[in-house]
């Protein structure tokens, strides 16, 4: 059988299984080594190809859509640096537990280390950050090699999505000519043709008898807290809140948790913890025996000392896809079994406490908190801190809000206060970079409709040419940019107080004009002027298609002066309170 033949019926086989898995999305980047991959892959009716020229922002869009669907989402390239440019995405999924198969065309064996034009070395190109690599046999049509090119697509799609999910490269070596045969049925499998194995991935758990052991031991603590990081389960919720009104321990619910907008109960959830846990009389006020963490390490930074601060409690970390999430060793029990089981389990084999002074100190310190904060309303000039503090109001209700990193997550963090308007919170939060937050954001905005992205000027910028995907497939998505002409959170850092050479080395302005770039993408550009100019956009924001990009323009030096004012207010009013409770 010739070379064109075989080089179809292998690739149709590998193909057919994917879909047979589940994948539908594939994310294509033009060029002529992958050319047989990408034209088998455009001709199978059940899957969505996504045409992007730029892999680095092609391999972040393809991220989105599997952050947003939870499931693999397959990116294809030629040989050569269009494969290191998949490089960052790559990271980011591996650290945020995201599904891909990455797909990379390469020279046959014959053309490596030979001087051979667009070949470098592919072998295990993604070191450590792939949790399987295989390097494709070359194309047959075999039996045995259709048998093993349809076993190898179950066996990726199935490693991708196995918790933890993450990413998996399969390098595809082809000769030339590299022109598939089209001119038939090429689905049409011989040998099981409703797929060739089927992998079932379970979910980590542990024995009743060890449940019934943690739930004796948390019995015996009344000074609790539940800390909830990024956790992709919708069903957690209402798991965690129910063992929380059990126990009657806070729950101090991270943005990223979807804990702080929903249905489920939000009585105990404590969301201004990054405020008040910079005050040392709060910190000794609410001093925890026992803790309980859920998911990704939480973003508050004063969160995080307050746990290093309090490593003579004992704490469980349960992950229900067996990482190890405790950077500052801090866990006294690792229990690798399913969230939303393990606190089901916790609630059946317990009884309810009747009362729980511990939580109202919470509470109480949490309410008086959320009354301070809402004095930020009276500044009438734009700033960081007052956009997401409104932010939830704004937003309809079942909105998806991708928010980009560096001081934005923060002040969403400090800001973003619980509602019940089930808005879905997502970031980049795996290497907590700030590149391909734009194509990211629009590839979740595919299947998560209405989407806004709120992200700062230098993320924006870092990212434009993702913007280009909004343009080709009409994908509709509300930019709102924070521009205070640099990198504000540096203001933040120690680097401030060293004046000379800060603005060359960690201000950057950019001097930037958005608005020209926002037009060559068919994106529409408002600078907004005051804050009911922006309320009166959102309102109408979900209305409008396309592109488009509200410009919120801030003061660095104001915007830290605000944030370090208000953080001193809160914390008198905490200390006062403190004192007079004691």
């Amino acid at each position: 059988m010739n070379h064109q033949i075989s080089l179809t019926a292998y690739l149709a086989a590998f193909v057919a299984e994917l879909v047979q898995t589940g994948i539908k999305d594939v994310v294509v980047s033009p060029g002529s080594r992958s050319t047989p991959m990408a034209m088998v892959m455009a001709e199978h009716p059940e899957i969505n190809i996504h045409i992007h020229v730029d892999e680095r922002s092609a391999a972040f869009f393809a991220l989105g859509i599997a952050r947003v669907t939870n499931k693999p989402v397959a990116i294809l390239c030629t040989s050569g640096t269009a494969a290191a440019n998949y490089f960052p995405a790559i990271i980011e999924a591996r650290y945020s537990r995201v599904p891909l198969l990455v797909l990379t065309a390469d020279r046959p064996h014959e053309l490596r280390e030979v001087g051979a034009p667009q070949a470098i070395d592919q072998i295990h190109l993604y070191g450590q950050h792939v949790k399987w690599f295989a390097d494709m046999a070359l194309p047959e049509s075999s039996t045995e090699i259709i048998r093993y090119a349809r076993t190898v697509g179950a066996r990726a799609a199935a490693i991708a999505s196995q918790a933890p999910a993450g990413p998996v490269h399969l390098n595809f070596p082809f000769r030339e000519p590299l022109i598939p045969k089209l001119d038939e049925d090429i689905f049409q499998l011989e040998e099981r043709p409703m797929g060739y194995v089927k992998v079932r991935n379970g979910e980590l758990t542990i024995h009743d008898d060890e449940l019934k052991e943690i739930s004796l031991k948390l019995n015996g603590y009344t000074n609790g807290i539940i800390v909830c990081g990024n956790i992709a389960d919708d069903r957690f919720a209402q798991a965690v809140t129910d063992l929380s009104e059990m126990l009657k321990f806070p729950i101090l619910a991270d943005p990223l948790s979807q804990l702080r907008s929903g249905q489920h109960h939000l009585e105990n959830i404590v969301e201004t913890y990054d405020t008040f846990l910079r005050n040392e009389d709060a910190k000794v006020y609410l001093k925890p025996d026992v803790i309980l963490r859920f998911g990704a390490m939480p973003l508050s930074k004063a969160l995080t000392i307050f746990l290093k601060e309090n490593h003579q409690a004992e704490q469980f970390v349960i992950d229900g896809a067996g990482g190890w999430r405790d950077p500052s060793s801090l866990s006294t029990e690792m229990i690798y079994c399913n969230e939303t089981f393990f606190c089901e389990k916790v609630v059946a084999f317990s009884e309810t406490r009747t009362s729980g002074e511990f939580l109202e100190k919470w509470l109480a310190v949490n309410d008086l908190t959320k009354a301070n904060m809402a004095l930020i309303k009276d500044s009438q000039q734009l700033s960081e801190g007052r956009l997401f503090y409104e932010l939830a109001d704004m937003l309809p209700k079942g909105a998806t809000l991708f928010v980009g990193n560096s001081m934005p997550i923060r002040d969403l963090d400090s800001f973003f206060h619980n509602n019940s308007k089930s808005i879905k919170v997502i970031a980049n939060r795996g290497a907590n970079g700030i590149d391909g937050t734009v194509s990211t954001a629009i590839g979740a905005s595919l299947y998560s409709q209405p989407l806004y992205l709120v992200l700062g000027d230098l993320t924006f910028f870092h990212d434009l040419n993702g913007l280009i995907a909004s343009k080709l497939y009409n994908i509709d998505v509300k930019i709102i940019v924070v521009n205070n002409n640099g990198g504000g959170i540096f203001s933040f850092l120690p680097q401030s107080e060293h004046p000379k050479h800060f603005e060359l080395l960690f201000g950057t302005p950019l001097n930037l004009d958005f608005e020209h770039a926002v037009k060559m993408f068919n994106g529409n550009f408002t600078r907004i002027k005051d804050w009911e100019h922006l309320q009166e956009l959102m309102n109408l924001s979900t209305e409008v298609k396309g592109l488009n990009v509200y410009e919120v323009v801030t003061n660095r030096e104001s915007n830290l002066v605000e944030h370090r004012d208000f953080w001193r207010i809160v914390s008198e009013e905490i200390s006062n309170f403190v004192k007079g409770a004691d």
